[in-house]
This record gives C-alpha cells, sequence and structure tokens, in this order.
C-alpha cells in the first residue's frame, strides 16, 4: 500500500447466510426466521480499482430479538465509527500515503465525521449521503437544495458496468459541490463538502442515477468534482468481491459446527477470495504481463499439465495461465464466452495448487 499516493479502504457489510444447516452460534438475519452471520471487511483498492487487499474485518451474529422487540448486543453502527479509527491508525505509519475511507449510506454518520474531525482526520472520508440535513447557519435550508443551488460545475460521463441483470449503458451527469457545515450533534458544527451527480438524458424506463456524497475533501474545480465520484465508483469493487468470496468461493456451503469456526474458516477464504479477484483484474487489464509476476512455476507448469498444453517455449502471459487455471475449472472458453469468472477460477485454482505441491513433491524425491 506504501507504493501507492492514494488508497481507497472501501467498508461494507453483507450477510452470510447458512439458513437450515445446524451451526452453532448463529442469529437472525434480515428475517428473524433466517439464520446465518454478517461479514464486515475494510478493502483495499486504488483509484484505478486493483485490488491491494483485506485490511481487517468484523464478523458477528445478531442476538434475537426479546419479548419487547428489542434486539441485545453491540450497537451496529458502531463498526462504521471504529472502521473510521482502524484506517486513521494505519495512516499514522503511510506518511507518503494518503488512505480514504470509502463507504455507503450506512456510514453517513455524523458520529464517524466528529471522530475524524477530533483526531485530526489522519485519513480523509467520502460517504454516499443518507440524511438531507437542515443546515445550521442563518441562512438555512437543506443540504442538497443548498447543495445544487445555481450552476452545475460541469458534466460527467461513464459507462454504468452491467449488474444484477441490468445491461451496461452510458450515463451523463451534471456535477454540483459545494462547502457546507453541519452539525456535529453536540452544538458544534463539522465543516464538509457536499458532491451531487444528478444524471441528465436517461432512457425513459430506466431511474436517473443520482449520487449525493458528503467528504472532508474540497472540490471547487470540476475536475476535483470528478475525482470524487470516480472514487465512488471504485466502491462497486468490494461488492465484485463479495460475490467472489460467495459464489466463487461458496462459504456459504461451508459444514462446520460451530460460528467460531466459521470464522476462522473464513479468515482464510477471505485472503483467497482478494487473491481471485486481483487475479481478475489483472487478467483483463494487463493480459499482456508475464504471468511469472503473477505465479509460481509450479504453479504455471500445473496449469499446462492439467489442461494437457505443452509449456511454451515463451513465458505464457498472465491472460494464458488464467484462463488455463479457469478451464481447469470448468470454463469452456469458447468464443463467445467471454472472461472467465470467479467460480471456475477458485476451481481450477484450487486444483492448480494441488498439482503444484505435486511437481515440488517429485522433484524433492518424495515421490
Amino acid at each position: 500500500m506504501g507504493a501507492h499516493p492514494i488508497v481507497l479502504c472501501v467498508q461494507d457489510t453483507t450477510e452470510l447466510d447458512f439458513n437450515g444447516q445446524d451451526i452453532e452460534g448463529l442469529g437472525p438475519l434480515n428475517y428473524e426466521a433466517r439464520r446465518g452471520m454478517y461479514l464486515h471487511p475494510t478493502y483495499a483498492v486504488t483509484p484505478g480499482r486493483e485490488p491491494l487487499g483485506m485490511l481487517d474485518a468484523w464478523m458477528w451474529a445478531r442476538e434475537k430479538r426479546d419479548a419487547d422487540g428489542v434486539r441485545g448486543g453491540d450497537k451496529e453502527s458502531t463498526r462504521w465509527i471504529e472502521g473510521y479509527q482502524r484506517v486513521a491508525e494505519m495512516a499514522a505509519g503511510m506518511p507518503d500515503t494518503r488512505l480514504v475511507y470509502l463507504a455507503d449510506r450506512e456510514a453517513d454518520l455524523v458520529e464517524m465525521m466528529r471522530c475524524a474531525r477530533d483526531l485530526g482526520t489522519p485519513a480523509d472520508w467520502l460517504v454516499r449521503a443518507k440524511h438531507n440535513r437542515c443546515l445550521p447557519d442563518e441562512e438555512g435550508g437543506k443540504l442538497w437544495d443548498r447543495t445544487t443551488a445555481g450552476e452545475a460545475l460541469g458534466e460527467i460521463t461513464f459507462t454504468m458496468a452491467s449488474r444484477h441483470g441490468v445491461k451496461a449503458r452510458p450515463v451523463r451527469q451534471q456535477l454540483w459541490a459545494r462547502a457546507i457545515d453541519i452539525s456535529d450533534g453536540k452544538k458544534g458544527r463539522i465543516t464538509a463538502t457536499c458532491v451531487v451527480a444528478r444524471e441528465v438524458g436517461a432512457p425513459a424506463d430506466v431511474k436517473p442515477v443520482e449520487w449525493r456524497l458528503l467528504t472532508n475533501r474540497a472540490a471547487p474545480t470540476l475536475a476535483q468534482a470528478i475525482e470524487l465520484i470516480d472514487w465512488y465508483r471504485a466502491r462497486w469493487e468490494i461488492e465484485v468481491y463479495f460475490n467472489v468470496l460467495k459464489n466463487g468461493c461458496e462459504v456459504e456451503e461451508l459444514q462446520l459446527s460451530a460460528i467460531e469456526r466459521i470464522e476462522r474458516a473464513l479468515a482464510l477464504f477471505m485472503v483467497v477470495a482478494w487473491r481471485i479477484a486481483y487475479l481478475m483484474r489483472k487478467g483483463r487489464n494487463g493480459p499482456e504481463l508475464d504471468a511469472r509476476l503473477f505465479f509460481d512455476p509450479d504453479e504455471i507448469r500445473g496449469a499446462h499439465l492439467l489442461t494437457k498444453k505443452k509449456m511454451p517455449d515463451t513465458p505464457p502471459t498472465l491472460n494464458d495461465v488464467v484462463r488455463l487455471i479457469a478451464q481447469v475449472g470448468g470454463f469452456l472458453g469458447r468464443k463467445g464466452d467471454g472472461e472467465p469468472g470467479a467460480k471456475t477460477i477458485w476451481r481450477g485454482l484450487d486444483q492448480v495448487h494441488a498439482a503444484a505441491e505435486t511437481l515440488r513433491a517429485l522433484r524433492d524425491g518424495l515421490g
């Protein structure tokens, strides 16, 4: 991380559904009858969306509601504040890297912003705004109306990636940014910047994309506002990571007896999921890179052996080896199949690692 001038520390929460399994220590999920646990990691990525690794994670199971409908246990919103504190602690040891705490609407908490201010803001923060706050100054009014009063700074265009059955499409947004003071909940104020990105010209059958962001960073220019939007868009990488963890590594299929064992297994699978996400990103953005930068020679040889392919005379590229690994995991590689996904890479890696271990053992005279 220290090699990068800016690192985005993305936080989010996901459910792990173990409903129907006899695992001790599970709790209710969004419905009381569903059983499972929650995972809240901090995922480091560059502004260019390169996954750098997992920084930390909270894991917990909710307590059941009592007869009065009250749920015991720690207040779950605390994880967002503690999350910033941990990022701030890391920032102290990285003077040449600016860390940015990045999260979605659940993190729109004045307690987190107050914590950052009181610590001297050792790490920046950027969150999607959930609350249209009343402003405490003499003019009054609401946060979002104040931000969008007057002319927009300019526009941004990008392609919204496909997700959840929705096709990719171009998006054009107008941008506003304004420095404002908000109440800190303790009779004081917090100085922040609100950025509003509002889609114009959206197709008639689609809900326009509008993002309202809050940050400690100043954004008086269009370029600075666009940078903040690009950083927020990089938050999607943690959703990709969750998809790899659940559908690639299939952690919700773990058959273990207690939540403590699940947590220990997750610690390992989270590292594996990061490596798969990293290989997927690099394989698509840097397909011609030398595979030896990412794989041990025995892994490369194992991938060729398992697919019955002859080792090439010149070093194979990263994309070549990733596709071989995915083929071991069931990827067909037909003309219209595109690039391999998390599940086939995960299944292929498992077999390639075993093949690599076998090659090492034979070389060491253990076979």
